[in-house]
């Protein structure tokens, strides 16, 4: 078995972080790239609601350029690589991003994109448990935009493989656990 490197991406509340969940289950270790997000905005003491996690990561691409958040999240993902046959990435906003890991973590990257219509996403967005929760169309909409701005768009469309979410749980973990299943298998 060769190191293998699997990154979700896909719209908020598309399921990346599930699918990356379901890998963590298995026994796979996740970078949640959120979550550098997430420490940089409690270490600039802001709160953690959608508007203030979202303005932080525009600053930091803005500041350090579009693959900012992968920079900092690479560390991570190699101090994984040391243990783990295949490590997941949650959370890709961009093509910059996307480049990157494939520059620096080389064949081995495979990116998947999930994809979920938004009316469904809202659903799902609107029983999180998280701090940067959305409820309303309106915040979704601007949400989406937001991370469309960060070259998502064109990171969704470089995919390898495409799972789509639109079923119940159940069915989406199917399939997610197939796609992992196939590659620990390889």
């Amino acid at each position: 078995m060769y190191m293998r490197i699997i990154a979700f991406v896909g719209m908020p509340a598309a399921g990346k972080s599930r699918a990356a969940q379901l890998a963590c289950e298995r026994g796979i270790p996740a970078v949640v790239m959120g979550d550098v997000v997430r420490d940089e905005a409690e270490r600039c003491g802001l709160d953690q609601s959608d508007a203030k996690i979202g303005s932080v990561g525009d600053r930091l691409r803005a500041e350090e350029g579009m693959d900012a958040i992968a920079k900092r999240s690479v560390p991570a993902i190699r101090k994984l690589q040391k243990d783990a046959d295949i490590v997941v990435i949650d959370g890709i906003r961009g093509l910059a991003e996307v480049d990157l890991f494939r520059k620096e973590l080389g064949d081995d990257f495979m990116l998947i994109s999930i994809v979920a219509p938004i009316d469904i996403r809202l659903e799902r967005m609107s029983r999180r448990k998280r701090s940067d929760i959305v409820t309303d169309m309106d915040a979704l909409k601007a949400r989406d935009e937001r991370e469309l701005k960060w070259g998502l768009c064109e990171a969704l469309e470089s995919a390898d493989q495409v799972i789509r979410n639109t079923g119940t749980l159940d069915e989406f973990l199917i399939e997610v656990g197939s796609v992992l299943d196939h590659l620990l298998s390889e």
